[in-house]
């Protein structure tokens, strides 16, 4: 058979371009996976990627997406101005996320503009960042979004105009840095029927909380405040909350008849993962500590507390949750030792208030913070007693003086667990 002969470059077959004959599903999520800087630049791939991207349905505005090398303000806000009324004009269909978030955004008036062209369609979610500047006053139009699913606003001054309906749909809110009346935040709440995600950080003009959000199951919250109330919450399944202020012995504090401990636990009866953060172990034992709570947790399978084992009070708290916690299975001890202790004389917590305790189902412990006091070790050996079960107990104390001697101490406790095991960090 005669050989075949090999072709010359100008007889080559054209390339394949498989990239562009992707179905048209399939570019729009490789398309999603860039930031909207590159996806706007395949545009000079080909005439046939001219205008693929201006399909997109989520529109990010942020670091990546708009690179500026110049430190001038005011060149960077032209820039950001000129880039998204540039993607706005030529975008053709819907938009279903919309983020503006820049390092070195500030006193850009456009976004009221851009917040009414977004209210005439269908976003459903919205994330605002302002990260510079006073807090920028959200325009009416914002609140028109009703198809929203996600709302998360960062140094915004939040006040909607009367006769604003609420978020209907509205499953995750996320407000920080934000300002708004305290009517206003409870209205807001209650005006979002299934809310399912609740994020609220240091915020300004109002300080006590009332959530009333009968699908809430997510809740996390820092700040200043004075009182929190949650009211028909009950899937609500896990919380982290901190309080920044120190409620010590002279802050005033209105005690009940009913322990802060009773109430707040009362709310959450599908409590699965509780954070308690800064001082708010503090402000729980401010008045009448119960030794266990009229109703147990019975779904609560992770703690986390920060805790001064210096102040009797809420050693006793944290007792008290621990007896009310049956399925308990990792526990977190975050120590504060740098607080001083109760001006009172107190008993020992060892000899009162540490038996006919015991965690069957405590599998994990972190202990974290401490410093070896005998206030500490007694917590520790308490724990080691009672939990029949324990796999693991990691112990990092807050500073390594002493370390060797700690970690004797710790060996030299008896363990109920015969598959303990105790390791040590270094700080």
């Amino acid at each position: 058979m005669p050989r075949e002969q090999p072709k010359v470059p100008w007889q080559m077959e054209p390339e394949v371009d498989r990239i562009s004959n992707l179905p048209g599903h399939i570019i729009d999520k490789i398309l999603s996976l860039l930031t909207l800087r590159d996806a706007v630049r395949t545009s000079i791939l080909s005439t046939k990627w001219r205008y693929k991207w201006v399909n997109l349905t989520s529109l990010v505005f942020d670091n990546q997406s708009v690179l500026v090398s110049s430190q001038d303000p005011t060149i960077i806000k032209n820039k950001m101005v000129k880039i998204v009324d540039h993607v706005l004009l030529l975008h053709n269909g819907l938009i279903h996320k919309f983020k503006l978030s820049h390092r070195d955004l500030q006193g850009v008036s456009d976004i009221d503009r851009w917040i009414l062209f977004l209210s005439r369609g269908t976003v459903k979610e919205f994330i605002l960042e302002i990260w510079k500047g006073q807090r920028y006053k959200l325009p009416s139009s914002l609140y028109l979004c009703d198809k929203l699913l996600h709302l998360e606003l960062f140094n915004c001054l939040v006040k909607p105009p009367l006769g604003f309906s609420g978020f209907k749909i509205l499953t995750s809110l996320d407000l920080q840095h934000i300002t708004m009346d305290q009517d206003v935040f409870e209205d807001l709440i209650f005006r979002c029927p299934v809310l399912e995600r609740l994020t609220l950080m240091n915020f300004e003009g109002f300080a006590n909380l009332k959530i009333h959000a009968p699908k809430l199951t997510f809740f996390d919250i820092g700040g200043v405040f004075e009182d929190v109330v949650f009211e028909n919450t009950f899937v609500l399944s896990t919380v982290s909350i901190g309080l920044y202020v120190n409620v010590g012995n002279d802050h005033e504090l209105t005690l009940g008849t009913t322990s802060k401990l009773t109430r707040f636990f009362g709310s959450l009866p599908s409590i699965q993962r509780l954070e308690v953060q800064s001082f708010f172990l503090k402000f729980l034992a401010v008045d009448t500590v119960p030794r266990r709570l009229p109703n147990p947790c019975t779904e609560l399978n992770y703690l986390s507390l920060r805790i001064n084992f210096n102040d009797n009070d809420e050693c006793l708290a944290a007792l008290c949750i621990l007896r009310s916690s049956p399925n308990l299975l990792e526990l977190e001890l975050l120590a504060r030792p740098d607080e001083q202790p109760a001006p009172r004389s107190v008993k020992n917590l060892l000899e009162e208030d540490y038996h006919n305790c015991f965690f069957n189902q405590l599998r994990f412990v972190k202990i974290a913070g401490i410093f070896g006091s005998p206030r500490e070790l007694n917590f520790i050996n308490f724990l080691l007693a009672n939990s029949p079960i324990l796999e693991r107990m990691t112990v990092k104390p807050a500073s390594p003086d002493g370390g060797w001697e700690l970690l004797k101490e710790l060996l030299r406790f008896r363990r109920s667990s015969v598959h303990a095991e105790i390791i040590y960090l270094d700080p």
